[in-house]
């Protein structure tokens, strides 16, 4: 049974994530020629705040950006 887990930053709605959970299954079934039935998907949604780039958190970077 396929696990995929992927860890994104809030703030896509619903609709996206939906239409990922469906194209990844899609995608996982066909290379691993796993039945769709089995495949799982894990979204972890992180606040910009709770990742780092370079030392930083996307939160300040996208404050600096602005």
């Amino acid at each position: 049974m396929p696990f995929i887990q992927v860890n994104i930053l809030e703030g896509r709605s619903p609709e996206k994530k939906e239409q990922f959970i469906r194209e990844v299954t899609h995608l996982a079934s066909d290379i691993l020629d796993a039945p769709e039935e089995t495949v799982r998907v894990m979204i972890n949604e992180m606040k910009p705040e709770h990742w780092g780039i370079a030392g930083e958190s996307v939160k300040k970077r996208r404050e600096k950006a602005k």
